[in-house]
Order: structure tokens, then sequence, then C-alpha cells
């Protein structure tokens, strides 16, 4: 989407961007509020809850496109198409995976450090890509981001492999969720299609070991929740991302590691020292410059037209 400045909006396009926004919004509160759910599925192994994660995705939107009657989207879908499915199923598998695995691990931190960095990727892939143009401010913003993650890394005294995966594979997932033909609805069911079949080998191998069946009916029925809520969030975030410029879709993503954060420190108490405090906050400072923006933005837009 080409950028658009406050004398070339119109009240369609004011909307339209509202409702992306809206959507955008929604999709990072519910990925915040994922370190609470995913250890409620141990004693499986991450690789396993990964597996479960995507094969009951597929059968969930099975019923969705069933339901809608939206089947024929996928049959047309051109051998292109599919390639750019199979690349979108591909990075978003290797970004729950690592995900699930980080969170049950003790790494909630480092997680919400790699959805820090991500608005930085999509920012990039939006304006060489896309040719999207971020106006001073913004650019202020993500020149204090580049700090602090640098601050941050430095804490870290590694490199932070997990935040470094999460934050490419879902900047690079973005970007082809712009390219893909189909509605969002078609779009994660294509993508729940192509990595089902081998989640479900994985888990058929498993056998006695997976514990599925072996844990109890609360544990069962966790297990088969994974489908509902990965499918709720990846559909507002496909709606938002069709609907807005991608470094919008890339700052609105700090909501979910705020969330995530404080998760992290304030409920499993991982360590803080003051370094660490130090490339936080000058993250939030950057989250300030950017909302101030895009309020002054947003109030400079002419007001739509009573009909």
């Amino acid at each position: 989407m080409p950028p658009l400045t406050s004398s070339s909006l119109t009240s369609a396009e004011v909307h339209t961007q509202g409702r992306g926004i809206t959507y955008g919004a929604a999709a990072y509160v519910l990925w915040g509020l994922f370190p609470a759910y995913w250890p409620l599925l141990v004693p499986a192994a991450p690789v396993e809850v990964l597996a479960h994660r995507v094969v009951w995705s597929f059968v969930t939107m099975g019923v969705l496109l069933a339901v809608l009657r939206k089947w024929r989207p996928l049959v047309e879908l051109s051998g292109r198409g599919w390639l750019i499915v199979s690349a979108a199923a591909v990075l978003i598998t290797a970004n729950w995976g690592t995900y699930i695995y980080a969170v049950n691990t003790g790494h909630v931190v480092e997680s919400a450090l790699g959805y820090f960095i991500t608005p930085l990727v999509s920012v990039v892939l939006g304006m060489v890509f896309l040719k999207e143009r971020l106006r001073l401010p913004q650019f202020v913003a993500i020149g204090v981001v580049v700090i602090a993650v640098i601050v941050l890394t430095v804490d870290y005294g590694k490199l932070p492999t997990i935040s470094l995966v999460l934050a490419c594979s879902f900047g690079v997932y973005g970007l082809l969720k712009k390219k893909v033909p189909l509605d969002a609805t078609s779009s994660l069911a294509a993508e729940s299609a192509v990595i089902a079949p081998i989640a479900l080998v994985y888990l058929l191998m498993l056998g006695s070991a997976n514990t599925f069946t072996t844990e109890g009916t609360g544990h069962t029925l966790m297990l088969l929740s994974t489908g509902i809520v990965t499918v709720i969030p990846l559909l507002l975030f496909g709606l938002g991302a069709r609907l807005i410029p991608l470094s919008t879709m890339g700052m609105l993503q700090y909501l979910a590691p705020v969330l995530q954060f404080a998760w992290g420190v304030f409920v499993v108490h991982e360590p803080m020292p003051a370094s660490r405090w130090t490339g936080f906050v000058l993250v939030w400072v950057a989250l300030v410059i950017f909302t101030v923006d895009a309020v002054r933005n947003r109030r400079k837009q002419p007001l739509a037209p009573v009909s």
C-alpha cells in the first residue's frame, strides 16, 4: 500500500486504515497473552505442542471454510501462489516453534526482545520492497529502537538467537502476506494445509509418547484448543496486514512484547539487571515518539462528510 498523506486520504481510506489498526492491535494483544497459555500444555514437549498446533489449526480452518463455502480460492490458486503460501507456512511454523520453546524454557523476556526487533525488520522490508515512506518522527523512533536493541544485545552477552529467529521469521511472513493472492481466511487455511501433513506424521511417529491421550481429558482439550487459539489472532493479523502499511503493522507489533515483557518480569520473575532495563526504557521512549506522531497525523485527517 503506497503512503497516504493527510491531503490525499479520503474518508473511506481513513475508515479502512482505522479498521486495519483495530485488527492489528487486537491480534498483537492476544499474542502478548500467549506466555500465560503455552505452559499450560506441559508435559507436552515444545515440538509436540507445535505439531498439535499445526494440525488443529488446519482442522479449525477446514471447518471455517466449509461453513463459509470458501474452498474455491484454494482450488484456483496458481502454482506461484502456492509457492508463496508454502514459504509463508514455513516461516510461521518456525516462528511458532521458536516461541513455544522460548516460553516453556524460561526465555519470555528474550522472546519479547525478538518481537521488539520485528518492527525494524518490517519497516526495512516495507521500504525496500513496498516503497513505503516514513515521516521524520518515525525515523527518529526507529533510531532509538536500534540503540535499544544494541544495548539489550550487549547485556545478554551473546547473540540473541531466539530473538533474531522470531524477528526475521515474522517480519518476512508479514511481507509475504502482502503478496498472497488470497483473503485472510483462505490464506491461513492454505498455510495450514501445507504444514499439517508433516505435523500429523510426526504425531503418529510419537506413538505412546504423544501426550494427547495419556494426560487426561483436560490436557487433551487444551491441545485441541491450540487450533482456535492460533487461528483467531492470525486471522486478525491477516486482515490488518492487507489494510494498512507494513510499517504501521510493524509498530503495532510492540503491543505484544510489552505484554510478554511484563509477564516475564512480574509473573515468572526472569532476571532484569539495570542494563536490560535501560534497553527496554529506550524502546518505550521510541513508542512514545511514534504514538505522538501517529496521533498528530490522524488529527490532520479530513473529517468524513455527513451523508
